[in-house]
């Protein structure tokens, strides 16, 4: 009988033991062992400094988007203040070569839209590579087709030079035009493009593989857990 009670005493005590110890195991062993994103584009070591565990490590300057002040559908200015500290999903089109929503990066954005329409932490941006006939007016037209509200996902248009700056500069993204037969048509990438809260690139996404746009929705989470993780931190 003593033998019996030892025993149960003991499993009582693992059972008590194990939620604790996994919990210091995600707290303390779980910051050692979690992997953010890589960062693309063109970076280089500061002259600055930060410290880990007691032990400094030299500062990376990253590659950031630049800076825009675009118009979208409502005819609201945007620029990335309007964001604040939210990541962003984005990815380009124009309307006429996109009719009713059909063309494949703005099916993959109105479905991420579906997903995090209620998270106010992911905000969604299509910029359009034809300024000359993507009026905000059309771009109006075009965001009741998608659903497409101000503020949560923007189609963006404005001045030509600063749209292509943006894209090539800024995302290395390509878009161009091509004549073929006896049209001129808009040749452009269908990735979609996933920024962190500093505007630095964090993923590139096929939007016709269904393996990439799983990958971008696992990405997405794991985005958000960082910038929390950043934020607690103070970085």
């Amino acid at each position: 009988m003593k033998g019996t009670s030892i025993k149960k005493v003991l499993i009582l005590v693992t059972i008590l033991a194990v939620p604790g110890f996994l919990y210091y195991l995600l707290q303390e062993k779980g910051k050692n062992r979690y992997r953010p994103l890589p960062i693309f584009g063109h970076k280089e070591v500061a002259s600055t400094f930060h410290s880990v565990r007691g032990k400094q490590i030299p500062d990376t300057i990253y590659h950031i988007v630049s800076d825009f002040k675009l118009i979208n559908q409502n005819e609201d200015s945007v620029s990335w203040s309007k964001y604040g500290s939210n990541i962003v999903i984005l990815n380009l089109f124009y309307t006429k070569g996109d009719a009713n929503g059909g063309g494949a990066a703005t099916k993959a954005m109105k479905g991420f839209n579906e997903t995090y329409e209620h998270n106010k932490a992911v905000n969604f941006i299509g910029i359009s590579i034809d300024p000359k006939t993507d009026k905000p007016e059309v771009l109006a037209d075009y965001a009741k087709i998608l659903s497409a509200k101000a503020g949560k996902w923007d189609l963006l248009t404005g001045d030509s030079v600063q749209l292509s700056g943006l894209i090539r500069n800024g995302l290395s993204l390509d878009a161009h035009q091509e004549k073929i037969g006896t049209e001129n048509k808009f040749i452009h990438s269908n990735m979609l493009v996933l920024l962190d809260s500093h505007r630095r690139i964090r993923g590139y996404y096929e939007a016709t593989s269904k393996e990439a746009l799983l990958k971008l929705d696992d990405e997405i989470k794991v985005l958000l857990a960082e910038e929390l993780r950043n934020s607690r931190d103070g970085r």
